[in-house]
């Protein structure tokens, strides 16, 4: 861009959370990279890698107790997926189906599409040669609405009608990312948490978006009160430095198919656990342990609302949804992306819209006069 100066709004997709050239993660990979820059994972371990699923450990719930490293989000869902499937085969069960929910996305390896929205999704094209999963309405009641039972009616028909052969159901928590911006109500996923015990099916949530604080809560679950069987990472778990996921499950689910004839867990990626990317992690698990986070997730949050929620008077606007830092305004109609795009590059600033959303997600860090700038050139498009 000509050596312009850009306001970063949208945390290099939603990762950078405490923005760039950070410290005390800077520190964590020079001193990593003069040890040892990778290793395979296959028959070793190293202390890195050691120490991170011990912290992811200590920060999930207690059911959660077993981590698979991997390359990132994609992969993530890839051995959630996986690992359901495998669950059932060592059961003695074939389940081939995973039940979803419509707007969702989780991300472009071949069995991350096949769970993302089969018609508003990116990856149409591929939809032909992608495995036919089953799909629940997406959730109507927002985020603050008082809850409608009847919201929850589609997941509840479906999930009866096939538990037998589902193996698990995927969701992203409160909030549906690039499939569409959504934020819902907790009790569906409460719901939706509920009816998974009842019929004995797995519950894997997507937390890659929405893992270390983006909501306001460190993980987006914590809204309901609920409890997955599997839980995906990816994203923020570096600070937005490397790539890395992070899935993490039970001790059931784990000596299942650990004790199978299979006698393991069958995937193993060549950068999985990689010491560099574990040493970042470690580091940006230390900062978000001193809670600073929170606060700073919370004065955005409401300089969002204070801010952006008088645009909804604007004719072109349909409907403003906002929940810690995450700010999205959907519009009426489609957007020109070009031209906005550089609307916003001649105002010092990244932004990104797609479809009819325009969103902000910044890194935590950012200063007042920053956010101002960002605010500012939404104002000035809507004028």
């Amino acid at each position: 861009f000509n050596n312009i100066n850009l306001i970063d709004g949208m945390s290099s997709w939603w990762s950078c959370i405490h923005g760039y050239n950070n410290s005390i993660l800077n520190k964590a990979i020079k001193t990593q990279i003069k040890k040892m820059s990778h290793i395979m994972f296959g028959g070793f371990y190293h202390k890195e890698a050691l120490k991170l699923c011990n912290n992811l450990i200590n920060i999930t719930p207690k059911e959660l107790k077993c981590v698979f490293l991997a390359d990132s989000g994609s992969v993530a869902i890839e051995i959630a997926i996986k690992m359901s499937l495998q669950y059932w085969q060592s059961k003695g069960e074939y389940r081939e189906k995973i039940l979803t929910i419509k707007n969702g996305y989780h991300g472009d390896t071949f069995g991350a599409m096949s769970v993302c929205d089969p018609k508003n999704s990116m990856h149409n094209i591929y939809k032909k040669y992608l495995t036919k999963h089953i799909f629940a309405e997406s959730p109507k009641c927002k985020f603050n609405e008082n809850w409608d039972e009847n919201d929850i009616n589609s997941f509840k028909y479906l999930i009866k009608k096939y538990s037998k052969k589902i193996a698990c159901v995927i969701l992203e928590p409160i909030v549906q990312g690039a499939g569409g911006m959504k934020i819902y109500n907790p009790m569906y996923l409460k719901r939706v948490s509920e009816l998974c015990k009842k019929y004995e099916i797995l519950l894997i949530l997507d937390e890659i978006a929405t893992g270390f604080g983006r909501t306001g809560k460190l993980f987006a679950y914590e809204h309901s009160g609920i409890v997955p069987d599997i839980l995906c990472l990816g994203k923020s778990l570096t600070g937005g430095y490397m790539t890395l996921s992070a899935t993490i499950t039970t001790k059931k689910i784990s000596y299942i198919i650990s004790n199978s004839k299979s006698g393991c867990f069958m995937h193993g990626p060549t950068f999985m656990g990689n010491p560099l990317a574990c040493s970042i992690a470690n580091a940006n698990l230390e900062i978000l342990n001193t809670n600073k986070w929170i606060k700073k997730v919370k004065y955005i949050e409401n300089y969002f609302k204070k801010t952006l929620l008088p645009l909804i008077k604007s004719n072109k606007i349909l409907d403003i949804r906002i929940l810690g830092a995450i700010s999205i305004i959907e519009t009426i109609n489609y957007i020109d992306i070009n031209k906005i795009q550089r609307f916003f590059i001649n105002n010092g600033v990244w932004i990104r819209p797609f479809g009819k959303l325009i969103y902000l997600m910044p890194p935590y860090i950012i200063k007042k006069t920053e956010l101002n700038i960002l605010i500012n050139s939404l104002i000035s498009l809507f004028k």
